[in-house]
């Protein structure tokens, strides 16, 4: 069995047809407008207002618009210890499992978490099939296999054992076989998809991380490589939101050094741009009903501290990390800043540094990242956000300085003489350009193969990704996106 695929269109036609897209106004769900609410809380509560945003220069018909007045907070449940990997059977059996699918790869089906957790299945008697064939950095055909899997087996409960690939594909999994008569692009991110909302309650779905990055054990987003359009994109939804995360230290010590650094780097983009993002409440339109409120909401005084402390603990802590696998110490602080970074962007967003990586990602021309034992070429993740970093949050400081000071600071950086626009945005820049220089990630965009001449493409493959850019604290369109590619071109 297969999922439906719809036929790729010409490359002119995609073109043409996106463009269109673009031009338009947003017509989905999650940006219709609704009456303001008598004595609105937006009234009462004044959250920090970033000093220049996209909406002070707003347009006759955004000022016709109803801000966003209310924000909402949603995570999975979470269980962390040393050692809870082994509790999963008894948890399956107390939700009375009846069939469990579960997800890993290729590589950690032979490594001592996946030993543990069918340990654990076998003893409580939970019957299950594994799908071990998910790919690092999926895409839209190694997804359709995963879903025809579910489909052929058809289980009640789904287990996650792996990163944030195949956490993100037991999501996509897990959806599809609830809607098997449902398009790949249904709930894909307009405009590439359709943007339908998920309107009805999953199967539980149970995530093991091994990794200690994307936090996708904690949200409700799932990210793929669309070839067609060679460029990453995904859905995002509260009903994607595993039941349970169990975040296990011991499962980290096998990640090889790269795979640290990378995973780590994809922790600090998540903790500064869901902190600069566009506040909550300067977002328009509003939803028409609390339903419809996106999952990335913008930046809130909830999602502030989880993001805050994460970038805490991932400056502290990742170098260590990566550098001994023994530091249990460390391994485990990059477990909760995985976690709390999660929690953070998983309710406020991200952004530019996010837009902009799925390109870098989806266009890679040859490059393979070192250590990353997959058999095709790999510009993973974490280095796909963190290379155009300093180029974003230079651009991005004159919206909120004092956030961008508030970050160079956790770095290490003396702010105390620093208090305008432009110095906040190199400060914070040159902060992040040592720490990655420390790390030994790429020089910047030419290290991964891309020259002057790709900008172009960057640029028109960062354009569709709405979902996130719309949430840069700061209007970014075709002639920014072109000025922070060129600066992230080389970064030491």
């Amino acid at each position: 069995m297969s999922i439906a695929l719809r036929a790729a269109p010409s490359k002119k036609a995609t073109v043409q047809s996106l463009m269109a897209l673009l031009n338009r106004s947003c017509t989905c769900p999650a940006h219709g407008g609704m009456p303001h609410p008598p004595h609105s809380p937006s009234s009462l509560l004044k959250p920090q207002q970033h000093s220049s945003s996209r909406y002070q220069a707003s347009t006759a018909a955004a000022s016709n618009m109803e801000r966003e007045y209310a924000f909402e907070m949603a995570t999975s449940t979470m269980r962390f210890g040393v050692g809870v990997t082994q509790e999963v059977g008894m948890d399956l059996a107390q939700m009375k499992a009846r069939r469990v699918m579960v997800l890993t790869d290729a590589n950690l089906a032979r490594l001592p978490v996946m030993a543990t957790v069918v340990d654990s299945l076998r003893r409580n008697g939970v019957e299950h099939v594994v799908y071990d064939r998910t790919r690092a950095e999926p895409t839209d055909k190694s997804w359709a296999d995963a879903i025809a899997f579910a489909k052929e087996h058809r289980p009640d409960v789904y287990l996650a054992v792996g990163g944030g690939s195949v956490m993100d594909t037991a999501k996509a999994a897990n959806l599809y076989a609830n809607y098997p008569d449902r398009d790949l692009l249904e709930f894909v991110n307009a405009p590439i998809g359709k943007g339908s909302v998920v309107d009805k309650t999953l199967s539980p779905l149970i995530a093991i991380p091994t990794t200690a990055g994307t936090g996708s054990e904690t949200t409700g987003t799932a990210i793929f490589d669309y070839e067609p359009l060679h460029v990453k994109t995904g859905i995002a939804s509260r009903m994607l939101r595993p039941t349970l995360g169990l975040i296990d230290p011991l499962n980290t010590r096998t990640m090889p050094r790269q795979v640290k650094i990378a995973s780590g780097l994809d922790v600090l983009c998540h903790a500064l741009e869901s902190y600069t993002a566009l506040p909550y409440h300067e977002r328009v339109p509003r939803p028409r009903t609390p339903a419809e409120r996106p999952a990335y909401q913008g930046s809130n005084p909830i999602s502030d501290v989880w993001s805050l402390e994460a970038l805490r603990t991932t400056v502290k802590y990742l170098k260590r990390s990566a550098d001994d696998p023994d530091d249990m110490e460390a391994n485990t602080q990059m477990c909760l800043a995985a976690a709390a970074a999660g929690v953070g962007f998983g309710n406020a967003g991200v952004h530019l540094c996010h837009g902009m990586s799925y390109p870098i990602s989806g266009l890679n021309k040859s490059y393979k990242h070192p250590e990353y034992n997959v058999g095709h070429k790999i510009v993973p993740h974490g280095i796909s956000v963190a290379v155009t970093a300093p180029a974003v949050f230079r651009y991005t400081a004159p919206a909120c300085p004092d956030r961008h000071l508030k970050a160079a600071e956790i770095f290490g950086a003396d702010i105390t003489s620093s208090t305008s626009s432009s110095s906040a945005g190199h400060l914070l820049a040159d902060q992040i350009t040592h720490f990655l220089q420390e790390l030994g990630v790429p020089d910047g965009l030419k290290a991964l193969g891309y020259s002057a001449d790709d900008i172009p493409a960057l640029v028109k493959g960062t354009l569709p990704q709405h979902r996130v850019t719309k949430l840069a604290p700061l209007a970014t369109g075709e002639q920014a996106l072109t000025k922070i590619f060129e600066d992230a071109m080389v970064n030491y």
